[in-house]
């Protein structure tokens, strides 16, 4: 009898991979993009002041939701600097955005079947993420270095609690053009981490992104407006759809890479479909609609799911313990849910 040849376990392992890449990756005979099967089903989790009282990622789970971002923060005191500060356990952190929260949620997620993407973001005084920018490339190069560090604290967090999906950063729309500088970046991720990789990019940005090659997902924060009516009916959104899903259907063939929408959602009120991005304190004086927010839910998954390219969805946002304000964007108790319902369980 010969020897075993570890030549022959590499073959037909290879053999496995070129079969599944073959599966995951050849395109439907009606659309050249790559199938994705098993989508995930997800919201953006808010980590809560205090901890799990228990049956709140059962009553997640009821809706079938299979998966959740998680979103621990760093911070940054200008927009212009270059540096900046996180902790993963800090005392006047929120007990859900802490190391020991993000674990507790995790945990409590995977007994009911529901994965987690860790999603950091930057919180920045007086901006958003978008608007960090160097004045110099000295800074520039201090702030990556700043960032480096940062994400690799949190991409080691994940690594280590076992968390399947790691976004590496969000809607960072003024830095992502400087490529070489993310892909260090990614290989030092990848250095310390084992699960799949996104970016949350703007809907005004992902197109210009040229790092996608180096990830697993092409992530899209898809606030994509999608009516200028206040009461706009379903074949409007329908139709404002097409035109956005052109744009993204480019991208997925130049790229070759399955997209996750990182970030979609509504608020509860008649201009939801207009500028769906405006935060909720700017729409104190809009009449609410929950028929209206519902009415986008539906246009999504009319539109978008059912996409050969669309690995999955993570709505904004869902609190633990269901409590919102009004207006804004969790669609839980409202009739928005319902349609995250039917679809998600496939009603």
């Amino acid at each position: 009898m010969k020897p075993f040849s570890t030549k022959y376990l590499f073959s037909s392992l290879s053999l496995v991979f070129l079969i599944f890449g073959f599966w995951f990756f050849y395109p439907s005979s009606d659309e050249k993009f790559p199938i994705i099967k098993d989508k995930l089903k997800g919201v953006c989790w808010v980590g809560g002041r205090e901890g799990l009282k228990g049956g709140e990622l059962k009553n997640l789970a009821s809706i079938g939701a299979n998966a959740m971002s998680q979103t621990p923060f760093g911070w940054q005191s200008d927009p212009n600097s270059p540096e900046i500060r996180w902790s993963l356990e800090d005392d006047r952190k929120w007990w859900g955005e802490s190391g020991k929260g993000l674990e507790a949620t995790l945990d409590s997620g995977n007994i009911h079947q529901i994965s987690t993407m860790l999603k950091p973001h930057l919180w920045v005084r007086g901006a958003w993420p978008g608007e960090i920018e160097m004045k110099s490339e000295t800074d520039w190069q201090l702030w990556f270095e700043e960032y480096e560090a940062f994400i690799l604290d949190y991409a080691n967090f994940a690594e280590r609690t076992g968390m399947p999906f790691f976004c590496i950063g969000t809607e960072l729309e003024k830095s992502s053009h400087r490529t070489a500088d993310w892909k260090k970046i990614i290989q030092a991720i990848r250095k310390v981490y084992s699960g799949q990789l996104t970016y949350a990019a703007n809907f005004t940005e992902f197109e210009q992104v040229e790092f996608w090659t180096d990830l697993d997902f092409i992530g899209i924060q898809a606030y994509f407006p999608l009516s200028e009516k206040d009461e706009p009916q379903l074949k409007d959104l329908l139709k404002s759809w097409r035109s956005h899903l052109k744009i993204i259907e480019s991208t997925v063939i130049r790229f070759q890479k399955p997209v996750i929408f990182t970030e979609i959602g509504y608020c509860n009120t008649a201009d939801a479909a207009r500028e769906p991005w405006v935060w909720p304190n700017e729409r104190k004086e809009t009449a609410l609609s929950e028929a209206i927010q519902a009415l986008c839910y539906e246009a999504f998954f009319q539109s978008v799911w059912e996409k050969d390219w669309l690995a999955g969805v993570y709505f904004w946002k869902w609190y633990p313990d269901g409590k919102r304000r009004d207006p804004d964007f969790t669609p839980q108790g409202l009739q928005a849910e319902e349609v995250l319902r039917h679809y998600f369980s496939n009603l």
